[in-house]
């Protein structure tokens, strides 16, 4: 059994209700369980295989769920760059090997499975790509009309490329993300279509499944869980699963909640650096890594919270570093990843050198997207093939032998 209630003044409502925000007081809401009905043992969890539906006991899906067999993505230990940085337990855990290449689907298997359960007829969301690429994915799968609305020119082309391919109704405006996420909020609200970016409580359920796998693959709680932040839905997710195992008496203590954003982009970092109550928003922000590229983050309550229970931290790093790591983790370590998923690597190499982090911890980074959803970047950055004529003496002179 689950509800939904406010984080704010505890409001209650039922599972049924279509909403996304308290009517009472304007906060975000949580799902919550009765954990003291949950009988499932690790044992039980343990023996089938790594995948967000593995944790079906606390997710709210009741049907057969929209799958496309998302979740289990592999936690790789960064030696070389860990090694360099002094850090010798630094692992990533590659989101970019989901279906549609980024933490999204985790969230999308549950969104659109509750789209259905719930009796919705369409589903949207806003997006800086990679929700539009997701939710595009498992709405076709669903079955299920999709709508996307994205900043004109702000997408990568290889998200724009997946939602028009899935077959959703692409629209792009002439603004920013922010105000795209307002107009399918009032679009959502006034004509009962079921929306789908992280202000719906039951889309960061599927997401809250990184930390569980996390902890499967180490084998133990890690010190330092580290995210890039956007709409700082991953990072709120993760806090609030993580609190569930532990009420679960599955683990004994939550790592350090950090957060990581682009220097053009840090209303979060900001207001942990400030102690500010909560998040001022940034007018226009701006970075490469277009997946992080918001200013007010809808999530930001919850991810404050997260970063203070936890003692945790936020950081922001310049989109050189980001790119600078991005590098490094292709030629050092064979990970492909997008720019805003390298910031989380690039954030702990901030705080290392900064002397903010000890270098005995067991650091978790979430790399949240594939190289391939944004290809332009990385060409910009890359020299260009070496053309020569087809002569085996041509060859030999560029190789120098």
């Amino acid at each position: 059994m689950y509800r939904l209630s406010c984080i704010h003044c505890g409001a209650e409502y039922a599972p049924g209700e279509i909403i996304y925000t308290c009517p009472k007081c304007g906060h975000l809401l949580t799902v919550e369980y009765d954990l003291n009905t949950i009988s499932v043992t690790r044992d039980e969890w343990d023996r089938r295989p790594l995948s967000v539906w593995r944790y079906r006991e606390i997710l709210p899906v009741t049907i057969k769920p929209v799958s496309l067999q998302e979740g289990g993505t592999p936690l790789y230990h960064l030696e070389r760059i860990g090694e360099e940085l002094g850090l010798p337990h630094l692992y990533a855990k590659h989101e970019g090997m989901n279906p549609t290449g980024s933490f999204k689907d985790r969230g999308m298997t549950v969104g659109v499975s509750m789209a259905l359960q719930l009796g919705m007829k369409s589903v949207a969301c806003a997006s800086t790509g990679n929700t539009s690429a997701s939710l595009s994915a498992y709405a076709a799968k669903g079955g299920i009309p999709a709508v996307v609305l994205l900043p004109a020119g702000k997408v990568a082309l290889g998200k724009v490329a997946q939602a028009l391919m899935h077959g959703a109704k692409v629209i792009a405006i002439r603004d920013n993300f922010d105000r795209a996420l307002e107009l399918v909020r009032e679009l959502c609200i006034k004509h009962g279509i079921y929306l789908l970016n992280s202000v719906n409580p039951y889309r960061l359920e599927g997401q809250k499944t990184i930390g569980f796998e996390a902890v499967d693959q180490l084998g133990d709680v890690p010190d330092r869980f580290v995210l890039p932040v956007g709409n700082a839905g991953n990072i709120s997710a993760v806090y609030k699963g993580l609190r569930e195992l532990e009420s679960l008496d599955f683990i004994d203590r939550l790592p350090m909640m950090t957060g990581i954003q682009a220097a053009g982009s840090q209303p979060v970092v900001q207001a942990v650096e400030g102690h500010l109550p909560e998040v001022v928003p940034q007018a226009n922000p701006e970075t490469v890594a277009t997946a992080i590229r918001i200013g007010a983050p809808v999530n930001a309550e919850k991810a404050l919270t997260a970063i203070r229970e936890t003692g945790g931290t936020a950081a922001a790093v310049t989109d050189e570093e980001i790119l600078s790591m991005q590098r490094d983790l292709a030629q050092k370590e064979g990970i492909g990843v997008e720019p805003a998923s390298a910031a989380s690597v690039a954030g702990i190499k901030k705080l290392v050198e900064e002397g903010a982090i000890d270098r005995d911890e067991r650091i978790v980074c979430v790399v949240t997207g594939h190289l391939l959803k944004d290809p332009e970047t990385v060409i910009k950055q890359c020299q260009p093939p070496i053309e020569i004529e087809a002569t085996e003496q041509a060859l030999l002179s560029v190789l120098h032998l």
